[in-house]
């Protein structure tokens, strides 16, 4: 029976586990990491005194992508994010520490593992990678040129293999790679369920994927500032998905940035770790149609520079919150709730 297990904390400086089982059904909901919803009798939970809220708001469904969950858009929102986004955007959402706590439950145990980063952009998870892995064995793909550019540039990743590519159309063959990493990327894949089908089949038996991605918010405006950006998957959805494309053994691990102290109603832009165990040779024994964005179609320029330009917008909220969050943390005394 496969189960998840997910990591959580109020205050991110203690250790607390909740062990969820299938049988336990997660709702469709947004929890937040202060009170429990009711659980049923079948159900195991073992926990400190961390307690979650779950509210009964819904996010919009991946299958309605948001205006910067198209490749479009998001090839040209990193066409400028990528010259700022290793000094602006990582200190507020994926710090150092961030990055290696989000790694370690992918077992990078053996430098000569063979490692994909899918979605590698700037090459700032890549670093990560390579403190436990031979750079030789790690390649790095990314459909931003402008991204890869700026990976190209770190001397540590010299010997990386680096390509353009797509998370939904990987060009690996099937049961290739020991590891499958991607950090930051799933929130642009406008099939998310296409690209962790793709994860499964290029990794060989036995191997191990590792998404990186957000958490969906609770607190209405960053709903609202989420849902018009990109994707922000709920918890359960991670699992569901990775559930569908056959892993096995999946877990789900929460970080966040310290200062945030364990907040997670405004979601956040890398809020969980989530891995799963390839238990069969072969291709993903989940069956999809058709993908859902051609980007060989033409596009209407009016409507693209408007999606554009609000999905932009949104996220400069996004920009803003860990802001506010790291005043809040300085003001506010420790121990207290922000």
């Amino acid at each position: 029976m496969a189960s998840s297990l997910i990591y959580g904390a109020e205050n991110l400086a203690l250790t607390r586990t909740v062990v969820v089982h299938k049988s336990l059904a997660l709702p469709r909901s947004d929890c937040h990491p202060r009170h429990l919803p009711k659980l049923s009798v079948s159900s195991t939970l073992r926990t400190g005194r961390m307690v979650a809220r779950c509210s009964l708001s819904s996010s919009r469904p991946a299958s309605q992508p948001r205006f910067i969950q198209h490749k479009k858009e998001a090839f040209w929102f990193y066409r400028f994010l990528s010259i700022v986004y290793d000094h602006i955007i990582n200190p507020g959402h994926w710090t150092e520490d961030m990055r290696d706590e989000a790694l370690e439950p992918a077992d990078l145990n053996d430098r000569n593992l063979l490692v994909v980063d899918v979605g590698g952009g700037t090459g700032f998870t890549t670093l990560g990678i390579v403190k436990h892995v031979d750079a030789k064995n790690v390649t790095i793909l990314d459909q931003s040129p402008h991204q890869l550019a700026k990976a190209r540039e770190k001397e540590p990743l010299k010997e990386c293999k680096i390509i353009e590519g797509d998370a939904e159309d990987l060009p690996f063959k099937t049961d290739y790679a020991d590891r499958y990493i991607s950090a930051g990327s799933i929130e642009y894949w406008p099939d998310p369920q296409r690209g962790i089908k793709e994860a499964y089949r290029v990794l060989k038996l036995g191997g191990k994927a590792c998404i990186i991605g957000p958490v969906y918010p609770t607190f209405w405006l960053s709903r609202f500032f989420a849902d018009v950006w990109m994707l922000f998957p709920k918890e359960e959805e991670y699992i569901e998905w990775f559930e569908k494309a056959g892993f096995k053994n999946i877990q789900l691990k929460r970080i966040g940035p310290k200062w945030y102290r364990g907040v997670r109603r405004h979601g956040l832009i890398m809020g969980c770790s989530v891995t799963g165990v390839k238990p069969a040779s072969g291709d993903s024994p989940l069956q999809l149609g058709p993908k859902a964005e051609d980007v060989s179609k033409p596009v209407n320029p009016f409507v693209f520079l408007m999606r554009f330009l609000l999905g932009t917008m949104a996220a400069t909220y996004y920009v803003l919150v860990p802001i506010y969050m790291w005043i809040k943390d300085q003001i506010v005394p420790k121990g207290q709730p922000i």
